[in-house]
């Protein structure tokens, strides 16, 4: 017995050897590439070299909790302090005697980048560019071509004329409503993208329409969808910012006493603020996307002043939410994305009004 461990002692000890260096090895490679993954994911090691930038932004006379794209601008704004440590702010201008004060005290400010986020703010950063060519604009909703202003407009209508498809194969009324806030050109995309998403689906369908001339008012939302309800709509979409949440209120009202109408959202997947009791669906327009980015290409050096970006489905700019699953039958999803693909392809071009 003692003759048979002498002789098995030293393989023993020759595979432990083996084992601590190959131990040791497998260590070295971890080592070599610790710090440079989180999460299995590659740290973006140019993240602390890009510049940090102080971007202003002004609301139009709604507000910055609007639950629309107000608010997903201001997100974007917040993720950019998050990733890169910019100096972010925003103004909420209460009149239009506001607005240009407030984009003008970032301007004065010696901020690098000053938002306004709607069409409505087109005429005073329109001035203020031209009264400060060193300053840089950035505007949502517009098409304004500037040399210090980047632009970005949306394809409303192509979204909503996939939500449009939804309404027009859900209506068990065959009553739809729209509920618009102020006439002008994004929002009149927004309608004439539902009214032909609807239309290709269901022809019998009845559009319902008002726009209220305000964007900052829930009560004019909720008398609105309460007319429109009355009249026997069971869906209704809004492109109103905060005077949709009004539609909202009135849906939720309704519903709890026994009710059944649905809202389509805006912007934002409106589900996650008003519950997916109310929300058929939302038609998803990524400000936020869009702002981050923009914002982000002014500290790279490559912002793009004196043009107009323009996002579509094909660019990935609008969508349904992807939480529509939740009240949209499958049948009818697959009906969206039938159209999501002859819309890109351009066997589908959606009017703009």
């Amino acid at each position: 017995m003692k003759r048979w461990m002498k002789l098995l002692l030293p393989v023993v000890l020759i595979f432990t050897l083996a084992l601590t260096a190959c131990g040791q090895k497998g260590n070295n490679k971890d080592d070599s590439t610790e710090g440079t993954k989180t999460n299995g994911a590659a740290v973006n090691d140019n993240k602390q070299d890009l510049k940090k930038l102080k971007v202003g932004m002004v609301t139009d006379l709604g507000s910055v909790n609007d639950k629309s794209f107000n608010q997903s601008a201001w997100e974007a704004l917040q993720q950019l302090k998050e990733d890169y440590d910019f100096d972010v702010k925003y103004l909420e201008p209460k009149t239009d005697g506001d607005v240009v004060p407030n984009l003008n005290q970032f301007v004065k400010a010696g901020y690098d980048l000053t938002w306004a986020t709607a069409f409505t703010l087109a005429d005073a950063v329109t001035q203020l560019s031209k009264e400060n060519p060193d300053s840089m604009f950035g505007i949502v909703d517009s098409d304004l071509i500037l040399p210090n202003v980047a632009a970005v407009s949306f394809k409303e209508q192509e979204g909503a004329y996939l939500v449009g498809v939804i309404a027009g194969l859900t209506t068990k009324t065959d009553k739809i409503g729209f509920v618009g806030g102020m006439d002008i050109p994004v929002i009149k995309r927004f309608e004439a993208g539902f009214r032909e998403g609807i239309k290709a689906v269901n022809p019998d369908a009845k559009l319902i329409v008002n726009y209220t001339g305000l964007f900052n008012r829930v009560d004019m939302g909720k008398s609105a969808a309460s007319t429109m309800y009355n009249d026997g709509a069971d869906i209704i979409f809004h492109a109103a910012g905060l005077t949709g949440n009004g539609v909202f209120n009135e849906a939720k009202e309704r519903n709890s006493k026994g009710g059944k109408v649905w809202v389509i959202g805006v912007d934002k997947d409106q589900s996650l603020t008003f519950g997916d009791d109310i929300t058929l669906t939302s038609m998803v327009k990524k400000v936020d996307e869009a702002v981050y980015q923009i914002s982000k290409s002014l500290a790279e050096g490559n912002f793009p002043a004196g043009k107009v970006t323009t996002m579509g489905l094909k660019e990935k700019g609008v969508d349904i939410a992807p939480t529509s699953v939740k009240n949209v039958t499958p049948e009818v999803l697959a009906k969206v994305e039938e159209y999501r693909g002859k819309i890109i392809s351009g066997d589908i071009v959606v009017p703009e009004k």
